[in-house]
């Protein structure tokens, strides 16, 4: 379990003797800080708002602490909307959008953050790994998830599980490439994963996925290449090509079920050309990471078997 220390510490005295108080803070999801808005703790699926209302003084604290009193340094980040920390957790970030042409430049006037809380859990995929490896061969896996079902710490788990090997010798782990877009899979910081992701991983951290799949294909000779949430017309691009060199692929998207799969026409490509073998369906109707079923592509039906 990832420490909350990195994350208190960025905290007003005030804000961090509440949020050191909670209740279960060892199931700690989020804390959205809003200037003059009650302070708000999601604690595993349960809200809190705190009467303590945060300040401007409460938030130019917090910016300074996470940029360690260097805005600039930080400011590469910032305009993609967020900030990762040492312990992986992740900040996110909302103001004046300051543009130059058609991109953003940099977020001023920081009105509200959301720190989320990063945590791994090890083992989580040891139910769905039977149901995507076969005869020692990665099946091309995509996870289907609405937000908040745990489909990031599932392929992360995964992930680790292909690289160290299955028999947990680490002998027969693969070559694994992450593309981490948004830094969610591996939660790198200054580089380096916080989180992890196996021996035998390499991550392109906060690169598009587009591009760093063929990063890798060119560079790194992976045996599987994952990422996260494929949303557009260059990614499925990107995964056709890796498939046409061999290599296999763990992707996720949003959605709940594998209608979402049939049914958008981005993804048409991949259904006509049976691109993935296996689809993990997760919901959190018994908690967050509710296997709901597994999909075959090839038959096109639902497995059995999964508890």
């Amino acid at each position: 379990m990832v420490n909350n220390k990195e994350v208190l510490d960025l905290l007003p005295l005030e804000i961090k003797d509440i949020v050191g108080k909670v209740n279960n803070i060892q199931l700690l999801q989020e804390i959205r800080i809003k200037i003059n808005k009650p302070l708000i703790l999601f604690v595993g699926e349960k809200e809190i708002v705190n009467s303590y209302l945060v300040s401007r003084e409460d938030m130019s604290i917090i910016m300074k602490r996470i940029s360690n009193y260097s805005i600039y340094s930080i400011e590469d980040e910032i305009k993609q909307g967020y900030v990762t920390l040492k312990g992986g957790h992740r900040v996110g970030i909302c103001g004046n959008c300051v543009l130059e042409g058609n991109k953003i430049r940099t977020i001023k006037n920081v009105s509200s953050i959301n720190i989320r809380i990063c945590r791994e859990v090890i083992g989580c995929s040891s139910k769905v790994i039977p149901y995507i490896i076969s005869k020692g061969q990665i099946l091309n896996t995509i996870i289907i998830s609405p937000p908040k079902c745990g489909k990031t710490t599932l392929v992360r788990d995964i992930v680790r599980t292909i690289s160290d090997g299955l028999d947990g010798t680490k002998s027969s782990g693969k070559k694994v490439c992450v593309i981490d877009e948004r830094s969610e899979i591996c939660s790198s910081y200054e580089g380096i994963p916080q989180l992890n992701v196996g021996i035998r991983t390499d991550v392109m951290d906060a690169c598009p996925k587009s591009e760093g799949i063929m990063m890798a294909i060119r560079s790194m000779a992976p045996d599987v290449i994952a990422c996260d949430e494929i949303g557009s017309i260059e990614d499925i691009k990107s995964i056709m090509i890796a498939l046409s060199c061999g290599i296999n692929m763990i992707t996720t998207i949003h959605g709940f079920g594998i209608e979402d799969i049939y049914n958008r026409k981005l993804y048409e490509n991949i259904v006509i050309n049976n691109v993935f073998q296996r689809a993990v369906v997760l919901s959190v109707k018994r908690g967050v990471g509710t296997v709901e079923y597994i999909y075959d592509f090839i038959s096109k039906e639902k497995m059995r078997g999964i508890k």
